[in-house]
């Protein structure tokens, strides 16, 4: 009899409200008795998904926020056992890529017992910071350098527990005000180093983001590539350039066939660039903040990241999966 595992963080969810609903689809699909992991502060997920890998369990539910759901899924990255999610978190963003279903948990379980599987990609990540050690990382959604990793190092955690994402409007307005640009050099898919003045810069593996924000309108999580965002804004008249590409074409016109005919018109803008590949080594003049799938990891003096293709496999539901 298949056995599942449930990781879950008891900061974003009640255990004892969710056992009805996992014993109720465990019992449906014919699967034993889930076993559960409980997340803390010191061990966020990934000492209890090896110790779920070592029962031999047929399946890992993460029940939490982005964090936890990276974590988790950090530690699944080509074991071939799937990943369920059930989302309890601010952003959800695996969730939302994948059109999953974010505030049914009912529905998340029954995917989670008796859906399809997906293979996505994955990001690995290699972060150096001045003389410190190498870290290695794993991420599913984005990793960012500038705007967003600031904001989200300036985000008052208490805050954002009791608001959501409304935490993050003080944070972003604190970002904004920050008049230091990146100076990087890079290197993609192995070819000439070139440099540039960004603001921002986001690699990534998805291309959604809450608030129905399209970033990278042409991410996918299976096609072996990461989609990357260069902002380079000068003064205001760049910032109106780069919310009027991310939230009238691609949040717009790009989702219908005529808005699509319109964007042939526009012309390409210096304040914001595209780029796709599979590897990047970036290098800066100094330290910055860097994210990972919403969370911040200190700062970092260089990083190279790459794509490991298909390495995670999800659980997606049953009528999509038959679908595709």
């Amino acid at each position: 009899m298949k056995r599942a595992a449930l990781i879950y963080n008891p900061i974003k969810l009640e255990a004892d409200e969710l056992k009805e609903l996992v014993t109720t689809a465990e019992q449906e699909h014919g699967w034993g008795e889930t076993l559960w992991f409980e997340t803390t502060e010191d061990e966020p997920g990934g000492g209890q998904t090896r110790d779920a890998l070592k029962e031999k369990v047929d399946l890992v539910i993460a029940a939490g926020g982005d964090g936890t759901v990276r974590v988790v899924a950090e530690e699944l990255r080509g074991s071939g056992i799937p990943l369920a999610l059930l989302p309890a978190g601010t952003g959800n963003l695996l969730a939302r890529n994948l059109d999953l279903t974010l505030d049914d948990a009912g529905h998340a379980l029954q995917t989670a017992f008796g859906g399809g599987d997906r293979a996505i990609d994955m990001g690995v990540i290699e972060i150096r910071d001045g003389e410190a050690a190498t870290k290695r990382h794993s991420y599913l959604v984005m990793a960012g350098l500038g705007l967003d990793a600031k904001m989200l190092a300036n985000t008052d955690d208490e805050l954002k527990a009791k608001a959501g994402w409304l935490a993050y409007v003080k944070a972003v307005a604190a970002a904004l005000r920050d008049k230091n640009v990146l100076h990087l050099k890079y290197q993609l898919d192995g070819g000439g180093t070139r440099t540039v003045r960004a603001h921002t810069i986001m690699i990534g593996n998805c291309g959604s983001l809450p608030a129905n924000i399209l970033l990278l309108p042409e991410a996918a999580v299976d096609d072996g590539e990461f989609d990357i965002v260069v902002l380079r804004p000068e003064g205001v008249i760049g910032w109106v350039q780069i919310m009027v590409k991310i939230f009238w074409e691609n949040g717009v016109l790009r989702r219908t066939s005529a808005g699509r005919k319109l964007m042939g018109l526009t012309k390409e803008v210096r304040a914001l660039n595209y780029l796709k590949g599979k590897e990047l080594v970036l290098k800066l003049s100094r330290p910055e903040e860097i994210e990972l799938d919403g969370d911040s990891f200190g700062q970092a003096t260089s990083i190279r990241t790459w794509v490991d293709p298909k390495s995670l496999t999800v659980r997606i539901p049953a009528e999509v999966s038959s679908g595709r």
